[in-house]
């Protein structure tokens, strides 16, 4: 079975129990943890608890496939329900697994966790249409879950934060829900304390490090500059940033041009249009953005936001390598914000 939506929230609060076993799995590495330790509490108090949590590599189940029902079926010395957690799975463990569901053993809660998987992944097909197991996806933030996200954490340090704040927030963070968390305790250890955050606090603490890089590879496609945006993409894929998330940051940054171009069609300045936007960019940033229109038209901003939702659908999708769709798509706009703008008459 697969669940979605405010279905996920329900299941993580209250695990069904009559479902053997949870896949978690997707891109949002920090997510994926979030959510199998939250599954894992419902059983342990204490995670490291080595009488009650089995902890197994998946390669395990490639040598010795009856070992995950010999685990689920143990029981614990100082008693109580056991946990019986599968890290790194891919299609090698659908074998164990299908023979673990056919025939479940005890009454062990076992997660499974695994990277992302394709549609036609048979690990993620076996646990979308099994009746006593779940499947449960892990996708970057964004929108109006990244925004309740960060209310939740800054609640949690008892702060609350000015609408343009949070919009600033939701614009850097997102790609991993542990960097997110991570940059908002950093944000209210900068706070010092209980109170209100306002957009020149996030500012100060998250803009100059959530999102450089990202930050960097939206201004040099946009800019045409072509060795920079494929040296940044070099870096943030080998330091594992996920092709969604590239993707995500990009088409941010073509939405906000395409918001100014927008203006400017309806008689604002470049500069109006640029000043308008929420949060505003930092100065430094302006005058590239404002360069940046000068290169792009309404209608080619529409065509380079296009070709990043279908790459980003193809990266789901085909199951071709999402590094190599992705840096081919930045690479076109690249090259074409390099062209020489038409001269108006």
């Amino acid at each position: 079975m697969k669940l979605a939506g405010n279905r996920i929230e329900a299941f993580l609060n209250k695990p069904d129990a009559a479902m053997r076993a949870v896949l978690v799995y997707g891109p949002d590495a920090g997510l994926i943890k979030e959510r199998l330790d939250r599954l894992a509490r419902t059983v342990l108090a204490d995670l490291a608890d080595p009488f009650r949590m089995a902890d197994l590599a998946a390669s395990v189940l490639k040598d010795d496939p009856a070992r995950l029902a010999d685990e689920a079926a143990a029981i614990a010395l100082t008693g109580g329900r056991r946990v019986v957690r599968v890290r790194e799975a891919g299609d090698a463990a659908t074998a164990a697994l299908t023979a673990f569901l056919t025939h479940p053993l005890g009454d062990a809660m076992v997660l499974i966790e695994a990277g992302e998987l394709s549609p036609r992944s048979s690990l993620r097909k076996l646990f979308e249409g099994a009746d006593n197991a779940v499947a449960l996806p892990c996708y970057a933030d964004e929108g109006g879950g990244l925004e309740a996200v960060i209310h939740e954490t800054l609640r949690g340090h008892q702060l609350t934060a000015d609408p343009d704040a949070v919009a600033f927030l939701a614009d850097h963070l997102g790609g991993d829900r542990k960097l997110t968390r991570a940059e908002l305790d950093k944000l209210a250890l900068y706070m010092g304390g209980p109170g209100r955050v306002k957009l020149e606090d996030a500012v100060a603490c998250v803009g100059d490090t959530a999102a450089l890089s990202l930050d960097s590879l939206c201004m040099a496609t946009a800019n045409g500059d072509q060795a920079t945006a494929q040296r940044v993409l070099d870096r943030l894929l080998l330091e594992g940033t996920h092709a969604v998330a590239i993707l995500r940051s990009l088409q941010r940054h073509f939405q906000r041009l395409h918001l100014c171009a927008g203006h400017i069609a309806k008689g604002k300045t470049a500069e109006q249009a640029v000043t308008s936007l929420k949060p505003p960019p930092h100065f430094r940033v302006a005058a590239e953005i404002k360069s940046q229109l000068a290169r792009w038209s309404p209608d080619r901003l529409g065509q380079a936001l296009e070709l990043l939702v279908n790459t980003e659908i193809d990266c789901k999708t085909t199951g071709m390598p999402g590094d190599e769709l992705t840096g081919r798509a930045i690479m076109s706009l690249a090259r074409f914000g390099a062209r020489r703008p038409p001269q108006r008459r």
